[in-house]
Protein backbone atom coordinates (compact mmCIF):
# COMPACT_ATOMS: atom_id res chain seq x y z
CA UNK A 1 0.00 0.00 0.00
CA UNK A 2 1.21 3.51 -0.78
CA UNK A 3 2.04 5.77 2.13
CA UNK A 4 -0.98 7.35 3.78
CA UNK A 5 1.10 10.11 5.38
CA UNK A 6 -0.85 13.35 5.20
CA UNK A 7 -4.17 11.59 4.65
CA UNK A 8 -7.17 11.25 6.94
CA UNK A 9 -8.49 8.04 8.38
CA UNK A 10 -12.21 8.16 9.13
CA UNK A 11 -13.64 5.40 11.30
CA UNK A 12 -16.23 3.30 9.50
CA UNK A 13 -19.40 2.20 11.33
CA UNK A 14 -17.82 -1.27 11.55
CA UNK A 15 -15.15 0.10 13.90
CA UNK A 16 -16.67 -0.25 17.37
CA UNK A 17 -13.50 0.08 19.49
CA UNK A 18 -14.39 2.92 21.89
CA UNK A 19 -10.92 4.43 21.35
CA UNK A 20 -11.68 5.06 17.69
CA UNK A 21 -15.45 5.12 17.23
CA UNK A 22 -16.41 8.08 14.97
CA UNK A 23 -12.88 9.45 14.89
CA UNK A 24 -10.96 11.34 12.24
CA UNK A 25 -7.21 10.74 12.36
CA UNK A 26 -4.46 12.69 10.63
CA UNK A 27 -1.77 10.21 9.54
CA UNK A 28 1.58 11.75 10.47
CA UNK A 29 3.64 8.84 9.18
CA UNK A 30 2.95 5.52 7.46
CA UNK A 31 5.49 3.09 6.10
CA UNK A 32 6.78 -0.47 6.22
CA UNK A 33 7.55 -0.18 9.96
CA UNK A 34 4.06 0.98 10.96
CA UNK A 35 2.00 4.14 11.26
CA UNK A 36 1.40 7.03 13.65
CA UNK A 37 -1.61 9.32 13.69
CA UNK A 38 -3.44 11.85 15.85
CA UNK A 39 -7.19 11.99 16.50
CA UNK A 40 -8.44 15.40 15.37
CA UNK A 41 -11.98 15.41 16.73
CA UNK A 42 -11.69 14.73 20.45
CA UNK A 43 -11.01 18.02 22.24
CA UNK A 44 -10.70 18.00 26.03
CA UNK A 45 -12.27 21.36 26.84
CA UNK A 46 -11.38 21.07 30.52
CA UNK A 47 -7.64 21.02 29.72
CA UNK A 48 -6.44 24.38 28.43
CA UNK A 49 -3.05 24.57 26.73
CA UNK A 50 -2.22 27.72 28.73
CA UNK A 51 -2.58 25.79 32.00
CA UNK A 52 -0.05 23.13 31.03
CA UNK A 53 2.17 24.48 28.26
CA UNK A 54 2.33 28.17 29.07
CA UNK A 55 5.25 28.92 26.71
CA UNK A 56 3.36 27.38 23.79
CA UNK A 57 -0.08 28.91 24.47
CA UNK A 58 0.44 31.74 21.99
CA UNK A 59 0.74 29.27 19.12
CA UNK A 60 -2.18 27.06 20.18
CA UNK A 61 -4.83 26.80 17.49
CA UNK A 62 -8.47 27.40 18.37
CA UNK A 63 -9.89 25.88 20.45
CA UNK A 64 -6.76 26.23 22.64
CA UNK A 65 -7.18 22.95 24.51
CA UNK A 66 -5.52 19.56 24.47
CA UNK A 67 -7.03 16.79 22.36
CA UNK A 68 -7.16 13.03 22.92
CA UNK A 69 -4.64 11.99 20.29
CA UNK A 70 -5.07 8.26 20.77
CA UNK A 71 -4.74 5.38 23.20
CA UNK A 72 -0.92 5.11 23.12
CA UNK A 73 1.18 7.07 25.66
CA UNK A 74 -1.74 9.03 27.08
CA UNK A 75 0.60 10.65 29.60
CA UNK A 76 2.69 12.31 26.89
CA UNK A 77 1.87 15.45 24.91
CA UNK A 78 2.35 15.41 21.15
CA UNK A 79 2.16 18.49 18.97
CA UNK A 80 1.24 18.87 15.32
CA UNK A 81 2.34 22.17 13.85
CA UNK A 82 1.77 24.14 10.69
CA UNK A 83 4.86 25.86 9.33
CA UNK A 84 4.74 29.32 7.83
CA UNK A 85 7.03 28.16 5.00
CA UNK A 86 6.01 24.86 3.38
CA UNK A 87 9.45 24.40 1.80
CA UNK A 88 11.22 24.62 5.16
CA UNK A 89 8.61 22.24 6.57
CA UNK A 90 9.62 19.47 4.17
CA UNK A 91 13.05 19.04 5.74
CA UNK A 92 13.94 17.32 9.01
CA UNK A 93 15.10 19.87 11.58
CA UNK A 94 16.04 19.48 15.19
CA UNK A 95 12.63 19.67 16.84
CA UNK A 96 10.60 19.04 13.66
CA UNK A 97 9.56 15.84 11.88
CA UNK A 98 7.81 16.67 8.60
CA UNK A 99 4.48 15.07 7.69
CA UNK A 100 2.86 16.59 4.56
CA UNK A 101 1.51 19.92 3.28
CA UNK A 102 3.47 22.11 5.68
CA UNK A 103 2.52 20.05 8.73
CA UNK A 104 4.85 18.22 11.08
CA UNK A 105 5.41 16.88 14.55
CA UNK A 106 6.89 19.47 16.89
CA UNK A 107 9.36 18.73 19.68
CA UNK A 108 8.06 20.68 22.66
CA UNK A 109 11.48 20.55 24.31
CA UNK A 110 12.62 23.60 22.41
CA UNK A 111 11.31 27.09 23.06
CA UNK A 112 8.62 28.17 20.58
CA UNK A 113 10.30 31.50 19.80
CA UNK A 114 13.53 29.79 18.64
CA UNK A 115 11.94 26.82 16.88
CA UNK A 116 13.85 25.96 13.67
CA UNK A 117 10.66 26.01 11.60
CA UNK A 118 8.59 29.19 11.84
CA UNK A 119 5.30 27.96 13.25
CA UNK A 120 1.94 29.41 12.33
CA UNK A 121 -0.18 27.22 14.62
CA UNK A 122 0.11 24.14 16.82
CA UNK A 123 -2.46 21.63 18.04
CA UNK A 124 -1.64 19.60 21.16
CA UNK A 125 -2.59 15.98 21.85
CA UNK A 126 -2.47 13.60 24.80
CA UNK A 127 -1.31 10.32 23.33
CA UNK A 128 -1.35 9.10 19.77
CA UNK A 129 -2.73 6.31 17.59
CA UNK A 130 -0.11 3.79 16.52
CA UNK A 131 -0.01 0.70 14.36
CA UNK A 132 2.68 -1.94 13.92
CA UNK A 133 4.00 -3.00 10.51
CA UNK A 134 1.07 -3.94 8.27
CA UNK A 135 -1.56 -3.49 11.00
CA UNK A 136 -3.17 -0.34 9.57
CA UNK A 137 -3.14 -1.76 6.04
CA UNK A 138 -4.98 -4.84 7.33
CA UNK A 139 -7.54 -2.74 9.22
CA UNK A 140 -8.25 -0.73 6.06
CA UNK A 141 -8.66 -3.91 4.00
CA UNK A 142 -11.07 -5.24 6.63
CA UNK A 143 -13.22 -2.09 6.31
CA UNK A 144 -12.44 -0.44 9.65
CA UNK A 145 -11.22 2.83 8.10
CA UNK A 146 -12.06 5.04 5.15
CA UNK A 147 -9.04 6.90 3.74
CA UNK A 148 -9.67 10.37 2.33
CA UNK A 149 -7.56 13.37 1.35
CA UNK A 150 -6.92 16.07 3.93
CA UNK A 151 -8.16 19.57 3.22
CA UNK A 152 -6.27 22.60 4.56
CA UNK A 153 -8.78 23.38 7.31
CA UNK A 154 -9.22 19.85 8.65
CA UNK A 155 -6.33 19.65 11.11
CA UNK A 156 -7.02 23.01 12.74
CA UNK A 157 -10.79 23.11 12.40
CA UNK A 158 -12.63 25.46 14.74
CA UNK A 159 -15.39 22.86 15.17
CA UNK A 160 -13.62 19.55 15.84
CA UNK A 161 -16.83 17.82 16.96
CA UNK A 162 -18.27 18.36 13.46
CA UNK A 163 -15.21 17.06 11.61
CA UNK A 164 -16.43 13.45 11.31
CA UNK A 165 -19.64 14.50 9.56
CA UNK A 166 -18.02 17.31 7.57
CA UNK A 167 -15.29 15.08 6.12
CA UNK A 168 -17.72 12.33 5.16
CA UNK A 169 -20.37 14.72 3.77
CA UNK A 170 -17.93 16.15 1.22
CA UNK A 171 -17.04 12.72 -0.20
CA UNK A 172 -18.58 11.34 -3.37
CA UNK A 173 -20.88 8.39 -3.70
CA UNK A 174 -22.04 6.20 -0.86
CA UNK A 175 -19.23 7.34 1.43
CA UNK A 176 -21.12 10.64 1.89
CA UNK A 177 -24.11 8.74 3.27
CA UNK A 178 -22.07 7.69 6.30
CA UNK A 179 -22.10 11.32 7.44
CA UNK A 180 -25.72 10.75 8.46
CA UNK A 181 -25.15 7.32 9.98
CA UNK A 182 -26.56 7.35 13.54
CA UNK A 183 -24.26 6.97 16.55
CA UNK A 184 -26.22 3.88 17.55
CA UNK A 185 -28.02 2.24 14.59
CA UNK A 186 -30.29 0.36 17.01
CA UNK A 187 -31.88 3.69 17.92
CA UNK A 188 -32.59 4.69 14.35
Amino acid sequence: MDSLSGQLLVASPDLIDHNFKRTVIYVCSHGPDGALGLILNRPIYEVAVADHLRDWAGLASQPPVLFRGGPVERDAVFALGKARDELAAEEDHDGWIPARNGLGLVNLGSAPDVHPVGLEAVRFFLGYAGWTAGQLDNEIEEGAWFTVPTRPGDVFTLEPEQLFRDVLARQRGKLAMYALFPDDPRRN
